[in-house]
C-alpha cells in the first residue's frame, strides 16, 4: 500500500464539500484519483505503526472515530464514541497498544485500547481539561488539539490551545492516565501541535501567536520555553496549522499567507516559502514530494521538497481536504 495516499476531507454535514476519505494512487509525484470511502467529515487520519488499520476522527459536534482496514482496498470497521466534541486529532502510541484522540471541542483527551488485530477494543480513559486563555474568541475554554506519546509508550502529552498549556501523563499498561507535569506556553501562543526533534528539542506550532516555538523536555513529559520564530520567511500575521520536523528540516503550513516554510538554523529561521494553494491545513512528504491540503482550493498541491521556495506545483482536485497520509 506504499503507493496509497488517503485523503480526509471535510463533508456537508459539518459545511464542507468532501465525501469522506479519498483514496489516491501515486507514481513518482503523480496523482490518481481511485475511489472514495463514505464517511462524515474524517478530518484527520492515522496509520497504526504496524498493522494495515488507519484510524479517523469524524469531527463532528458529538463525535466519533473509525477504525478502517486498509488490507484489501478501504473497509469501516469500527464506530466508537469520542468522548468529546469536534475531535481533531488521533495518535497511536509507538507499541500499537493504545490510540490517542484529542477533542478540540470537548476540551479533552481519550484513550482506547486496540486489539492485536488493530480493532478499537473500547475506550479506557478520558480526562477533561479545564482553564482559558487571553484570547476571548479561540481561548475561551480548554481545547485539546493533539497528544503524542513518547517513544517508550509510556508518557502522553498533550497540546491545549485553548489554556496555553502542554499537559503530559503516564500512560499505565492498562490504559489509565495519570498527570505527570503541566508545561506553560507564552499566554496567547494557541499550541496546536508538538513534535520532538534530538536531544530532547521539542517544537510547537503556535497557531494564534503565528510562530514556530522551541522546547526542551527537561524531564519525560516536562518542556521548557526556549525560543519563538515567526512562522514565515516573510513575515507578517499567520494561522499556523501543520509541523513535520524530518532530517532534511522544519516545515510549516501557513493559512493566510498560504504557504510551506521550511526552518534551519541555530537560532532557528525560516528559509524559504512555498505557495501551495488557499488554506493548507496539513501536509505530509513521501519520498522528497509534499502533498498539501489546500482546503479552501479543494486540491491536493504537490511539489518537490528539494526545490522549496521555487517548486513547480501541481494540483489534484478532492472537496475540502484536511488531512493527507500516504500509507508506509
Amino acid at each position: 500500500m506504499s503507493d496509497v495516499v488517503l485523503v480526509g476531507c471535510r463533508t456537508a454535514e459539518t459545511g464542507g464539500n468532501g465525501t469522506g476519505i479519498a483514496v489516491f494512487r501515486r507514481s513518482g509525484s503523480e496523482l490518481t484519483a481511485e475511489s472514495t470511502l463514505p464517511m462524515v467529515s474524517p478530518t484527520w487520519l492515522a496509520q497504526h505503526p504496524a498493522l494495515p488499520m488507519v484510524y479517523a476522527v469524524n469531527e463532528t459536534s458529538y463525535g466519533e472515530v473509525t477504525s478502517v482496514s486498509v488490507a484489501d482496498g478501504l473497509v469501516a470497521l469500527d464506530v466508537v464514541e469520542s468522548g468529546g466534541a469536534s475531535p481533531c486529532h488521533l495518535a497511536v502510541t509507538p507499541n500499537g497498544r493504545f490510540l490517542l484522540c484529542a477533542n478540540y471541542g470537548g476540551g479533552s483527551l481519550a484513550v482506547f485500547a486496540l486489539r492485536a488485530d488493530g480493532r478499537i477494543d473500547g475506550r479506557t480513559d478520558l480526562v477533561q481539561h479545564t482553564g482559558s486563555g487571553p484570547r476571548a474568541d479561540r481561548q475561551e475554554g480548554p481545547h485539546v488539539h493533539m497528544a503524542v506519546s513518547s517513544a517508550d509508550s509510556s508518557v502522553v502529552s498533550a497540546v491545549d490551545l485553548g489554556t496555553d498549556e502542554i499537559r503530559s501523563y503516564t500512560l499505565s499498561p492498562e490504559g489509565k492516565l495519570t498527570p505527570l507535569a503541566v508545561s506553560s506556553l507564552p499566554p496567547g501562543t494557541g499550541p496546536r501541535q508538538l513534535v520532538r526533534g534530538q536531544d530532547g528539542i521539542a517544537y510547537v506550532a503556535g497557531e494564534l501567536s503565528g510562530e514556530l516555538i522551541t522546547m526542551r523536555e527537561t524531564s519525560p513529559g516536562a518542556f521548557e520555553f526556549v525560543a519563538a520564530t515567526p512562522a514565515t520567511a516573510a513575515g507578517g500575521e499567520s494561522l499556523v496549522a501543520h509541523l513535520e520536523v524530518l532530517d532534511s528540516g522544519i516545515y510549516l503550513s501557513n493559512r493566510g499567507p498560504e504557504c510551506i516554510t521550511s526552518f534551519a538554523g541555530d537560532p532557528l529561521r525560516a528559509t524559504a516559502d512555498q505557495p501551495c494553494g488557499a488554506y493548507p491545513w496539513n501536509f505530509a512528504v513521501a519520498d522528497g514530494t509534499c502533498y498539501t491540503a489546500a482546503f479552501r482550493d479543494d486540491v491536493i498541491s504537490v511539489f518537490p521538497l528539494k526545490d522549496l521556495g521555487n517548486a513547480e506545483v501541481r494540483k489534484y482536485p478532492t472537496g475540502s481536504p484536511t488531512c493527507v497520509l500516504p500509507l508506509r
